[in-house]
């Protein structure tokens, strides 16, 4: 990489390429390091997959900066649904951070960039804080909350959500991590404590909230006039006929209205009307095509979506910014173009792809092509730094290397790479791909090396998946399309009834959805959605002949307490026998792991996370010493097969 950083002048564009793997990462902080005076910088990438991948590497080089993603909607123009909350809490969060100008870097992917959004002046007015100790007028709160755009509920679980039960206030505001519960004396804010929205026990305190409106356009009496004045002026005919129109009348929201939002305001404003005039702004890859691409789409979905009369369209010019337009916003910001293409005049930084260190278990020595590729760089004054995607898997391959002969040094971060002389190092970091500069602000030679490059069948981001442990059984309930009116259920606390449908009920703090319950002697019982985890499926006799318990009658008590000694008989029958069989010795098999590894990189595909766990329990059992008492279950199809392979396999290697 060029000894010396070269930057823009305002109104100047300068390109560096010749980029591979995760390089241009490294140049976008070396570019930011390269800043005289503290400036922000906005990073513009061709795709969402490259903006989410740049997010999660530049705190590997640059741990200390504010970094903020604007994230997409995550639907197609005119999509008749409306995005996830948890994307709206994140990007009305990191809109209220640039405002403000509380960030170094932000992210936005380029078509993300395209879109007309709300002006400061909305997030601004619409921002208020709650603060300990001061009084909090429960009725205005809730005429402030509904305005705000959050739905009141009888059990907060997700960002946009708030409940009042007598004193307590639980709120979980967009762009918190978690939700608050506000403890009231009186009127007065005795206590802020954050909680955990899926057991309800409180973490730590907190001495204010940060509330920030639940969507992006106004929802009060103010928004709505607006709405309805610009629609008219907007579509032609009698507006009552749309339903769009009558549901914001109404105060309601339809699903997909963020298509509408231009119509909620006088104007809208552009990502650039946050920026700060001095801010630098880095073009990753080709974001023309990606927006050129992206307007061709859009006018295509138009063209195609607009005869619906009910749901009339906006044009695209109306919600997006066209190229030129957005083209034309960057001319006056200093610009840098990162690409891995060659592009002529360019001030070309290089990174080459490091070459083939491949693990192969089948050699005589794996670490073969590694070992080389380290001494022919050593020798020539380079240093290597090999990342792990995780602590436990660095020790891993720390472990592995040292088993053939390697010894690299431990750090726990870049900085202290480079605070380093050592010549081979090891850490674990999010790099997802490995790359080789010629130089790095002076002579010396760098090589960055990934899992990606180590192990060819290794597929990067299993981190990011849900390895969480979740119980499943047959009666569970996960959603209300698993049952249809008329179908028994089994309430946790009330015994057996028969589902009527869903009915809205207003106690007194606006309407919400219950489940209706029918028991015999036509007793009803009403449950809130919001506790449909306490509802299983009936696996009785027919579903027709089904016996519904009398509500406060103790039926349903009494087939539990029955329920339970039969239990208590069984597991005091499963404890003798386990007991016998823990006092059995059985055969330990011998774990090679290499001969393991080898033979598993011959599965052609990744492991899913219940194959995987399903794995490790076999090779857990097969050298724990004790008889195994297992069954692998499983659908056709789901990779049986496999585990039983990779059982087979460790008795074989041990001769059995």
């Amino acid at each position: 990489m060029q000894s010396k950083i070269v930057l823009p002048a305002p109104g100047q564009l300068l390109r560096y390429t010749g980029l591979t793997g995760s390089s241009d990462t490294l140049l976008l902080t070396k570019l930011i390091q390269s800043l005289a005076s503290p400036q922000s910088v906005a990073i513009i990438a061709a795709n969402a997959l490259d903006a989410q991948r740049l997010f999660e590497e530049i705190p590997f080089f640059l741990p200390k900066a504010k970094i903020y993603l604007l994230p997409d909607w995550e639907t197609l123009p005119y999509d008749t649904f409306s995005p996830h909350y948890d994307l709206i809490s994140e990007r009305l969060a990191t809109l209220y951070q640039v405002m403000n100008a509380a960030y170094d870097i932000l992210i936005v992917p380029a078509t993300t960039a395209l879109y007309r959004i709300c002006p400061k002046a909305f997030l601004a007015a619409h921002t208020f804080f709650i603060k300990q100790g001061s009084t909090l007028d429960l009725p205005h709160f809730r005429n402030q909350m509904t305005l705000a755009g959050y739905s009141h509920v009888n059990q907060v679980l997700s960002p946009g959500e708030y409940s009042v039960r007598g004193g307590l206030v639980d709120l979980f505001p967009m762009g918190s991590a978690l939700p608050y519960r506000i403890d009231l004396f009186d009127d007065e804010i005795e206590t802020i404590r954050t909680f955990d929205a899926d057991t309800q026990r409180s973490i730590y305190p907190v001495s204010e909230i940060r509330l920030l409106p639940a969507r992006e356009f106004p929802l009060d009496e103010t928004g709505r006039s607006q709405f309805r004045v610009n629609f008219r002026e907007k579509f032609e005919g009698d507006p009552s006929r749309s339903k769009i129109y009558k549901e914001i009348s109404k105060g309601s929201t339809p699903a997909g209205i963020e298509y509408y939002l231009p119509l909620f305001f006088e104007q809208t404003a552009t990502i650039f009307d946050y920026l700060p005039q001095d801010s630098l702004i880095c073009l990753h890859q080709d974001v023309y095509t990606a927006t050129d691409q992206f307007w061709r789409d859009t006018q295509s979905r138009y063209q195609l979506l607009r005869g619906d009369t009910d749901r009339p369209l906006l044009p695209p010019v109306d919600l997006f910014l066209t190229t030129d337009n957005f083209f034309g916003h960057l001319k006056s910001y200093a610009r840098i173009q990162i690409t891995s293409q060659q592009l002529e005049q360019s001030d070309e930084v290089l990174a080459q792809s490091p070459p083939s260190v491949r693990v192969d278990r089948h050699a005589a020595n794996p670490l073969e092509k590694l070992a080389g590729f380290i001494s022919a760089f050593n020798s020539t004054g380079g240093r290597i730094l090999l990342i792990a995607e995780s602590i436990g898997r660095r020790e891993i391959i720390y472990e592995y290397l040292q088993d053939h002969g390697l010894s690299p040094g431990i750090c726990q971060s870049h900085a202290e790479f480079n605070s380093s002389n050592s010549p081979f190092m090891l850490c674990a970091g999010p790099i997802q791909s490995g790359f080789v500069l010629s130089t790095e602000l002076g002579s010396d030679q760098f090589a960055f090396i990934t899992e990606n490059e180590l192990y060819a069948t290794y597929m990067h981001g299993r981190r990011n998946r849900d390895s969480r442990k979740t119980t499943s059984t047959d009666t569970l309930l996960r959603d209300l399309s698993e049952i249809k009116i008329g179908d028994p259920v089994v309430h946790e606390q009330h015994g057996i009834g028969r589902y009527l449908g869903l009915v809205n009920l207003d106690f007194g703090e606006g309407n919400s959805e219950f489940l209706a319950l029918e028991y015999e002697g036509n007793d009803k019982l009403y449950v809130p959605v919001s506790h449909l985890h306490l509802i299983g499926r009936y696996s009785g006799v027919s579903p027709e002949s089904a016996p519904l318990h009398k509500l406060g009658s103790g039926q349903w008590e009494k087939a539990k307490r029955r329920a339970m000694q039969q239990v208590r008989d069984t597991a005091a029958e499963l404890l003798n026998l386990y007991a016998q069989r823990a006092s059995r010795q059985g055969h330990t098999f011998k774990f090679k792991q290499r001969d393991y590894e080898a033979f598993a990189e011959g599965f052609g595909f990744e492991e899913t996370t219940d194959q995987a766990a399903a794995i490790q329990a076999v090779i857990t059992d097969l050298t724990s010493g004790k008889p195994m008492d297992r069954l692998i279950c499983g659908d056709v199809g789901f990779g049986k097969t496999e585990v039983a392979l990779r059982a087979a396999f460790i008795a074989v290697a041990d001769g059995q």
